[in-house]
């Protein structure tokens, strides 16, 4: 063992052998963490202490089984085994097995999951008589489980008035209520959520003094892993277990606090030493991940933290690259610069694709990547997540799409009939299926008339089933004639869809929300494209529908023809946390999107958004790629977008600037006009603070170009266009003229962009200026 310690750098070796009391250790991005808390174990086995006496807690139980194999290693598996180590939920959830009567539960008590939660919460709802589209099960259960963490209980949560009132401006005032009731229903059946374990826990010892002593004594020394994402139910059970033995050691990066959003709470690591008083801290600052520069530019980002314990991080390997930053002028030639650069680096350096990754701020971003990957015919997989058209959101949408372009497609039918909720349950649509098939019609017959073919319905829900017919037979008859933007738009509002994803409050809910909204920018693009090409017969559904189905087949031959780890990684920054990469691309670099606009109205949620670039950032060993757009399709219209605020932060002598906006080196200017605190609803339907319309932009975008000065603002006034020409294009970039062909109304240009590849656009429709 003092062999193998002697491995270990001089900060490293003294947190390891320190054992006189609490114990923070600070573990910078790439500095070993997992390592120092593996050696510390073995450590104290080397002292004496036997195994069971050991309390190791993880977040995860892939980390749990990594730090036990490790150990083993070191000091043979029988020992390691023997080891109390894994989850906070497994662990507690041990304790309350053996403990159950001392908080009112039998031992054979059941967990129930997300799905059973979700059951007794409507079963609630609905007797209550609520209304569940405001009332959405994931919304109450969100709040009740944040409360949990908070170690709140039923009768505190409805005798708060701050809580009363945040629920009854959220327009769900009985939370309190339908809380109580929900735990009663546990209790009657002898069940527990995930959040109970937690609560649970703490009951059990702050109520019973004897029986936390018991486990204070038993787990003589305890460790935690990732520490700066411990909630408030975990610090207060932590703090019961080891307040007279104080032998506690944490290990945590607070710049990589980023888990706010789950109830994680950066206090926790912040106040260390406050909770313990005389606790010694430890920093590991040597980076044995990225390069030097990598390094220096993460580090130039989260020193504008405020909250934060400072440190040097620093690396010992070579300089490397530079970070490079591309400025785009839009989404989609965001999404091709990417791409054209990963199979650079794939082609001429050799960098295997598994070894890189795209990182977003949220899961929405994908589709361009996705659609240009695809395009390219680069492989790729969505870590941790599923690709933008497998999500239940956006496949619902494609089957009231689907049913459009063709009422007989039955299971489009079968899907939507009755999503959102119009009391057609699955009894009535067993018969319309049955009558249809006595009959030898397709379903959708029967839908339009019930009696007719004796699908024996009643007349009030025959009403509803004719509802939803004339409904869908009024986008049926503008299939053809109305674009499926415009369409889309109806589609969704008339439906339904848009109030019943709009009621879920929770971060899924708004998740959801987020990947409508992309949808419909794709939507709106599609159409817009169709149309510059030339196309102007071919912006319906039923054409859209036909893109998509390219979209989703390739989906299937990217997953079964190549491996994960030949694959390009694509995943949200708080998916790439504990991840590593050779060359990594963050992209969508843009106010309103990073930060987020749901995380810009405090210093304290800013900086979590500046802690999350960090993390991004330091994913990298050897090269850092970020990128933003000037334009992008959202809520509705092409947006103008401001460069995050972030980026000026970034030290400009680890930067090289890439890309056709002008004024980067000077910030001032940039961002002078930039909102401090930009703030939107999930549906605006008008622009958000912080972004303006090309329409009303075009002087500011303008002057903040650095390609030659355009001769006009665009082709209306009849602007010769010819071969050889330059031109920009709002969409496409920077591009040369390699045929002209045409005339009048029918003129059309093919032209070779730098990024976006070869199009032929029809001029009458085409968003291009010709540059001098």
């Amino acid at each position: 063992m003092d062999t193998l310690l002697k491995s270990l750098n001089p900060n490293q070796l003294a947190a390891v052998e320190y054992t006189d009391g609490p114990e923070l250790i600070i573990a910078g991005a790439g500095s070993g963490k997992t390592r120092v808390l593996t050696y510390k174990i073995a450590y104290l086995l080397q002292k004496g202490l036997a195994p069971w006496s050991i309390l190791a807690l993880t977040f995860t139980n892939k980390a749990a089984r990594e730090m036990k194999s490790r150990i083993a290693d070191l000091v043979g598996e029988e020992r390691a085994r023997c080891l109390n180590m894994g989850t906070f939920h497994s662990v507690f959830l041990r304790i309350l097995r053996a403990e159950a009567e001392a908080v009112g539960l039998e031992r054979n008590f059941s967990i129930y999951d997300d799905s059973d939660s979700r059951a007794v919460v409507n079963s609630i709802i609905k007797e209550l008589k609520l209304d569940d589209k405001q009332y959405k099960a994931s919304s109450v259960l969100g709040r009740i489980g944040a409360a949990k963490n908070s170690l709140v209980t039923p009768d505190v949560y409805m005798s708060d008035p701050h809580l009363a009132e945040r629920d009854k401006v959220s327009g769900m005032p009985k939370v309190g209520q339908i809380y109580a009731l929900y735990a009663a229903r546990c209790k009657a059946a002898n069940a527990v959520d995930f959040d109970d374990m937690l609560l649970f826990t703490y009951k059990l010892f702050a109520d019973n003094p004897q029986i936390a002593q018991k486990y204070a004594e038993r787990f003589s020394y305890v460790l935690v892993d990732e520490y700066q994402d411990t909630n408030y139910a975990q610090q207060s059970i932590l703090t019961l277990l080891t307040k007279e033995r104080r032998n506690i050691c944490v290990v945590g990066d607070d710049a990589q606090s980023i888990y706010a959003f789950r109830g994680a709470n950066i206090d926790n690591i912040l106040k260390f030493q406050n909770i313990y008083e005389g606790a010694r801290l430890f920093k590991l600052e040597q980076n044995y991940r990225s390069t030097q520069t990598i390094v220096k530019a993460a580090n130039s980002v989260i020193i504008n933290n405020q909250r934060q314990i400072r440190k040097d991080v620093y690396s010992e390997n070579g300089d490397g690259e530079k970070v490079r930053l591309n400025i785009t002028y839009s989404d989609k030639e965001e999404a091709s610069v990417v791409c054209n650069e990963i199979r650079r680096l794939h082609n001429r350096y050799g960098v295997a694709y598994g070894d890189i990754a795209v990182l977003y701020r949220t899961n929405a971003q994908s589709r361009l990547f996705e659609e240009e990957f695809r395009r390219q015919d680069t492989p790729y997989h969505i870590y941790g997540g599923m690709s933008f058209y497998q999500h239940k959101e956006i496949k619902d949408v494609i089957a009231y799409f689907r049913l459009v372009a063709n009422p007989n497609d039955e299971e489009a039918l079968k899907r939507v009939i009755n999503y959102p909720k119009r009391g057609i349950g699955d009894t009535t649509v067993s018969k319309l299926i049955a009558a249809s098939r006595d009959c030898n019609v397709c379903l959708w017959n029967v839908v339009g008339n019930p009696s007719m073919y004796n699908a024996g319905v009643s007349a009030a829900t025959e009403k509803k089933v004719v509802g939803f017919y004339c409904m869908m037979d009024e986008f049926i008859r503008d299939n053809n004639t109305t674009d499926a933007y415009v369409l889309g738009k109806a589609i969704l509002e008339k439906s339904g869809l848009k109030q019943e994803l709009a009621a879920d409050k929770s971060m899924e809910g708004v998740e959801r929300q987020d990947n409508i909204e992309e949808f419909m920018s794709g939507l709106h693009d599609f159409v817009d494209t169709k149309r510059e090409e030339g196309y102007e017969d071919e912006v319906y559904i039923a054409n859209f529908l036909q893109e998509v189905a390219l979209l989703t087949d390739s989906d299937e031959e990217n997953s079964d023809d190549v491996s994960s780890n030949e694959r390009v990684s694509l995943m949200t920054i708080h998916a790439s946390k504990g991840l590593e990469f050779n060359s990594v691309f963050v992209v969508g670099l843009e106010e309103n999107i990073f930060p987020s606009p749901r995380s810009s109205s405090s210093l304290r949620e800013l900086e979590e958004e500046r802690r999350l670039l960090y993390v991004a950032i330091t994913r990298a060993e050897q090269r850092c790629f970020l990128s933003c757009a000037k334009s992008r399709y959202q809520y509705g219209s092409m947006m103008f977008n401001e460069p995050s605020r972030f980026l000026k932060e970034i030290d400009k002598q680890y930067l090289i600037v890439e890309g056709n906006v002008g004024g980067f080196q000077s910030p001032a200017q940039q961002y002078s006009q930039r909102p401090e605190s930009p703030l939107r609803s999930s549906h605006q339907s008008s622009a958000p603070s912080g972004f303006r319309r090309i329409s009303t932009a075009t002087s500011q975008y303008r002057q903040m170009s650095t390609t030659p000065q355009r001769t006009q603002s665009d082709l209306s006034a009849k602007q010769t266009i010819h071969v050889g020409a330059r031109v920009e294009h709002q969409r496409f970039g920077i591009g040369s003229v390699i045929a002209v062909e045409g005339v009048g109304e029918n003129e059309k240009a093919t032209i070779e962009f730098q990024n976006a590849g070869t199009k032929t656009l029809l001029m009458k429709f085409a968003r291009l200026t010709i540059l001098k």
